[in-house]
């Protein structure tokens, strides 16, 4: 990888001018400038391009820094307003628009997904065979949007029993938002294929959020990102938080970078629709991928986290208390030891299980781009973290910036 020292320092340089302000009372100062020479070294060491971290403490601001190079081979610098794309953090804003239409009375989330999909009434799953091959049967009951929530459906990314099927289809992976198929006509094709497991049978994770976008739609009778920027965007006051990007503020979006196996960083593959730039401006922006399209910054992703943590004003306080508990049955298991999992992302319920800091009850999750959240609604703690690598083999950060930030609660 080429030397980056005569740009990395303007860029660590403007990291320090954007550092968080005076330490809150539950904070010590010193500590937190830990935070800063770890950010820091990561990219000064090639590991990381850059990144943003936000750290909100009973919602005030403790720490919000940017650090590193938004675009390494221009040499721009990395801003605490930079627009990330957040990927499966999109999850949890389309669940919260799932539970604001349950308070509408526009639906409730035991109802079957048929009700307002017709194509979802009755579906197929791909059961396997001893001989490596497998067999289509009807699934046992009707999928609904609490199944979807939580990830039970048995509907994954395409790579299950007949993954064959799903790659002639063209619906093997996460992303369509550079597709001019709306999202409402790839769901549609989704459900014709065979599932992975019977409906509340397994933890799936895959295009089960897509499909709430479409049932978003055709619940509240708008575009999924009409709807979104109604209830959730612009009460909330998410000004960069989009499927697509405004003309004008293109200059700020992040360029996605990948991580060899040797743990250098190289330009990702401008060709590949969900690392390049170009249809994020100038694509068909016809396909609102709910399930991992959305853009944001770490503050307006704060805002959304934020309000959830407060239990309001987009949702009511029961509406989150039932998002953030676990839903999965006991002989379920969602992705993370030591953690279940709500309505649109992991909840910890066992710290030594979860075995890193933390407490029982928070929420997280995070992105493919390498993007991470947390709420931690017993320190009354948010942290957002921003970077943008794709693959990312062997990099360590998450944990550590997890550390970083409780080592400094005094």
């Amino acid at each position: 990888m080429r030397h980056r020292s005569a740009l990395l320092l303007p860029a660590l340089l403007l990291g320090a001018l954007w550092a968080a302000p005076p330490a809150l009372a539950d904070f010590s100062l010193e500590r937190l400038e830990r935070l800063d020479t770890f950010l820091d070294s990561y990219v000064e060491q090639g590991r990381l391009p850059g990144a943003v971290l936000q750290v909100t403490h009973d919602g005030e601001t403790a720490y919000h820094r940017a650090t590193g190079l938004r675009d390494m081979e221009a040499g721009a610098p990395m801003r605490p307003d930079t627009i990330f794309r957040i990927a499966s953090m999109s999850k949890a804003v389309i669940s919260a628009a799932v539970m604001v239409l349950q308070e509408q009375g526009a639906l409730v989330i035991g109802q079957p997904v048929g009700d307002f999909l017709p194509e979802f009434a009755a579906t197929t799953v791909a059961v396997p065979g001893d001989d490596g091959g497998y067999d289509v049967v009807d699934a046992e009951r009707p999928i609904t949007i609490r199944d979807l929530l939580t990830h039970t459906a048995g509907i994954g990314y395409g790579y299950g029993p007949a993954a064959e099927q799903w790659e002639a289809a063209g619906l093997q992976h996460w992303y369509f938002g550079h597709r001019e198929e709306t999202i409402r006509e790839t769901v549609r094709r989704i459900a014709e294929m065979p599932m992975d497991a019977q409906p509340g049978e397994a933890f799936v994770y895959g295009y089960n959020t897509d499909i709430l976008g479409a049932v978003v739609e055709a619940a509240s009778g708008q575009p999924l990102d009409a709807f979104l920027q109604a209830e959730i965007f612009g009460p909330l006051g998410m000004k960069d938080t989009s499927f697509y990007l405004p003309l004008a503020k293109a200059d700020r979006l992040v360029t996605v970078y990948s991580r060899t196996e040797a743990g250098d960083l190289v330009p990702a593959h401008p060709d590949t629709p969900f690392h390049g730039q170009g249809h994020y401006v100038e694509g068909p922006r016809a396909s609102f991928s709910g399930g991992a399209g959305l853009l944001s910054t770490t503050a307006d992703y704060t805002r959304f986290l934020e309000a959830l943590r407060r239990g309001g004003p987009v949702l009511g306080r029961k509406s989150v208390e039932s998002m953030t508990v676990n839903h999965l049955p006991a002989d379920l298991a969602s992705l993370r030891p030591g953690a279940g999992f709500g309505l649109g992302f992991a909840v910890v319920s066992d710290l030594g299980a979860w075995g890193q800091p933390g407490s029982v009850g928070e929420f997280s999750w995070g992105g493919a781009y390498h993007t991470s959240y947390w709420v931690d609604p017993a320190e009354e703690l948010t942290v957002v973290y921003m970077t943008q690598v794709l693959p990312a083999p062997g990099l360590d950060d998450f944990s550590k910036v997890r550390a970083l930030i409780y080592q400094a609660l005094d």
